[in-house]
């Protein structure tokens, strides 16, 4: 490779695509002569995100001696991915400079640079430090303990950190870091920034998956719809009630390890159920939470614990057995949503709100949602299936204690 080429290559990124034979769009020519530290990559499916970034860790090695390079997905087959990358443009530069060790997930140059492929596993990485590039590739999928245990190996360094993934949903740190307020250099790259990408092959796409798949897929948009169990949890929300309360009720999911999680509300006149308050917590006993309970609600808890509700009971709190049919939970809990009878103070409910943008069906289908991040919504579950049992079930409807007048109420044991 000539002196000329390879200055070129050290005062522009992008210009070691040309000596692979390939054309940079103008969106990857921008970010690679000019990489922020902290950036956020939106992109579409298929726009060259895995080539751009694979050029960027290869221009840290060759051209800045003793960098450490660090490659991290979900898996460690994505990460070799983008290492390949790396090794097809490594192979045009070993003349200039030759490594001291490669395999097909490292490789380690005669300067000193190190560039590692990494699995998305805790364990293996946390002992990294002094890094020069960090690039969190499907960073939308990588789980949020992931994220905060690597982002302090840029701490002593000055790293720069590239984080690209296509959307995810509404949900986990990637969505929250693109929403907020965070220093982020925020990239959104749509198909229609890729000249490889035909517009007819986009109205395919829509024909045969619908238009929530291409908004996500193509248009970078963090849609909740694909894979969500309760896709329009979001219209629940509200600020603030004038509503008068008609009985006071509640949910209850148990849990030691996994969260107790509570909540309560009412029904108005019209039978709207208003969320207004939630309770998550976990290692705590029954008897240090019955106290944290209001009185003048009456619950619905998980049948599967019959001694935690009769300990419940004898505190001081009517509790009762709930419905716990999963696909008829989730049917009551879809039609209060589409029916407009359930509303949520959403600022009063953060785990409810943030496990409404979680809970989701496998990607592989199924009718069964994954067992995660649903216990704030199983107590909800368990409320308005029992709630609504006589619509589900053409029973009676649930009576309820007067508020008014505790002494009334009737305990069961």
């Amino acid at each position: 490779m000539n002196p000329q080429t390879l200055l070129a290559c050290a005062l522009d990124p992008s210009h070691l695509f040309k000596v692979q034979g390939l054309i940079a769009d103008p969106w990857q020519q921008r970010f690679l002569l000019n990489t922020p530290r902290f950036s956020l990559l939106n992109c579409s499916r298929q726009v060259g995100k895995s080539t751009t970034v694979g050029a960027l860790a290869l221009h840290t090695a060759l051209f800045h001696p003793n960098s450490l390079v660090l490659l991290l997905s979900p898996s460690l087959r994505q990460s070799n991915e983008i290492f390949r990358k790396v090794l097809e443009g490594y192979s045009y530069f070993k003349g200039f400079l030759g490594a001291n060790h490669q395999t097909r997930a490292q490789l380690e140059l005669k300067n000193g640079s190190r560039i590692l492929s990494l699995p998305g596993k805790e364990q293996f990485i946390r002992s990294f430090g002094g890094v020069s590039l960090l690039v969190l590739d499907e960073a939308a999928r990588i789980p949020d303990e992931l994220y905060r245990s690597v982002r302090p190996m840029l701490a002593v360094s000055g790293g720069k950190l590239a984080a690209l993934s296509t959307p995810f949903g509404k949900r986990g740190w990637f969505h929250d870091a693109w929403v907020g307020r965070e220093d982020w250099h925020r990239i959104s790259i749509p198909w229609d920034s890729c000249p490889r990408i035909p517009a007819e092959f986009i109205q395919q796409e829509i024909q045969a998956m619908g238009p929530d798949w291409v908004d996500q897929e193509y248009l970078c948009i963090f849609s909740n719809k694909e894979g969500q169990v309760f896709k329009d949890f979001e219209s629940t929300f509200i600020k603030e009630t004038q509503a008068k309360a008609e009985s006071h009720v509640g949910g209850i999911d148990f849990g030691w390890h996994n969260p107790f999680a509570a909540l309560w509300g009412f029904l108005d006149e019209q039978q709207t159920l208003i969320i207004t308050h939630e309770h998550y917590v976990t290692h705590a006993t029954i008897s240090e939470i019955a106290p944290l309970l209001p009185r003048n609600v009456t619950w619905w808890a998980d049948p599967a614990n019959p001694g935690d509700i009769a300990s419940l009971n004898k505190l001081g709190l009517v509790v009762r057995k709930g419905e716990n049919a999963l696909r008829t939970g989730i049917a009551a809990v879809s039609s209060r949503i589409n029916t407009g009878k359930l509303k949520v103070i959403a600022s009063r409910c953060p785990n409810l709100v943030r496990e409404a943008k979680l809970y989701r069906y496998p990607e592989t289908g199924g009718e069964k949602p994954l067992d995660a991040d649903n216990h704030a919504l199983a107590a909800l579950r368990y409320l308005i299936a029992s709630l609504d049992r006589n619509v589900l079930t053409n029973q009676p409807s649930p009576s309820f204690p007067n508020p008014k007048k505790p002494e009334t109420w009737r305990r069961i044991h």
